[in-house]
């Protein structure tokens, strides 16, 4: 596939974007590599980190080890991703504890469109794709619905494993791997290691992401391949169960406090928005309708390219 540096930039504002959905627990970095075209291309080149393409360095050079990897696009991607961490993370974040709602409403859009636009991929519908819609949706919405764990595991066989199951949840649209972190109880421990610079944990920590990632995608590859209409249902499934997770009003039931010794919501549970006294209902449709509004200016964009 030959691309222009443009092509290489409008990657990596995908990237971009993909890093802004994952900074906000709760939304998946892989619902927006699929709204933007770039899902599979994004597994396949993942996938295609194994022995062969040492074997490919080591017979016809980097060159050619490069080409099986995409590696062009990887960097593009990734360099997006990177960017948009370092450079929304304190905005996000801002936005989080001070404008959770309208933040909130945005996202809330977004998937709500993202639903429509993965669904209308699946070319064939029956009783069994039906079925795992459903329990991709049931499945979803029952793991925004746990209690994180109260007690903290720093043991690095768990953090190895919590790693490598949070990253396949990232790639998985609909699903937060920082939710899955923070269910699991490794999100502190985690995040404590960075700040103290514990390269011990951080290493083991990367290794566990690397190889859930590398294994997890030649799966999803396999499925996307063979059962592509299955596989589509079962991800718009999860993607429907998340919205629970990302409805703008909730509830807080329990507190915990952070690092920096700041009380943050631990439990919370969605509810009406006339539960609220001032529940920014209309601004909150308002951005709602922009984050739907661009998943379509996105798919209408898509259609005319191809």
């Amino acid at each position: 596939m030959s691309r222009t540096i443009k092509d290489f930039m409008v990657i990596g504002l995908k990237g971009m974007a993909m890093g802004a959905a994952d900074v906000v627990p709760g939304v998946s970095g892989g619902t927006i590599a699929f709204i933007s075209g770039i899902y599979e291309e994004l597994l396949t080149s993942i996938s295609n980190v194994n022995l062969s393409l040492l074997k490919t360095l080591k017979s016809n050079g980097i060159k050619a080890a490069w080409k099986q990897v995409n590696g062009s696009f990887l960097v593009s991607l990734f360099i997006g991703i990177f960017i948009s961490i370092v450079s929304l993370a304190k905005a996000i974040k801002w936005l989080l504890e001070n404008e959770a709602v309208l933040l909130w409403s945005f996202f809330f859009g977004l998937v709500l469109a993202s639903i429509i636009y993965i669904g209308k991929q699946i070319t064939k519908w029956n009783v069994f794709t039906f079925m795992l819609l459903v329990f991709g949706g049931g499945l979803a919405y029952y793991i925004t619905t746990l209690n994180p764990l109260v007690t903290e595991n720093s043991s690095l066989l768990f953090l190895f494993l919590a790693a490598a199951l949070a990253i396949c949840a990232m790639i998985l649209p609909g699903i937060s791997g920082a939710f899955i972190l923070v269910l699991l109880g490794a999100y502190i421990p985690i995040l404590a290691a960075v700040n103290n610079r514990d390269f011990t944990t951080i290493v083991v920590v990367f290794a566990g992401a690397i190889s859930g990632l590398l294994t997890f995608s030649r799966v999803l590859k396999w499925l996307f391949v063979n059962y592509k209409n299955y596989t589509l249902a079962i991800l718009t499934g999860f993607i429907i169960g998340s919205l629970n997770k990302i409805w703008p009003w909730k509830e807080t039931l329990t507190w915990r406090t952070n690092s920096q010794g700041i009380k943050v919501p631990f439990n919370q549970q969605s509810v009406s928005p006339f539960s609220f006294e001032d529940n920014q209902l209309l601004v909150a449709m308002g951005l709602a309708v922009v984050g739907f509004g661009l998943i379509l200016l996105l798919e209408k964009l898509a259609v005319k390219k191809d």
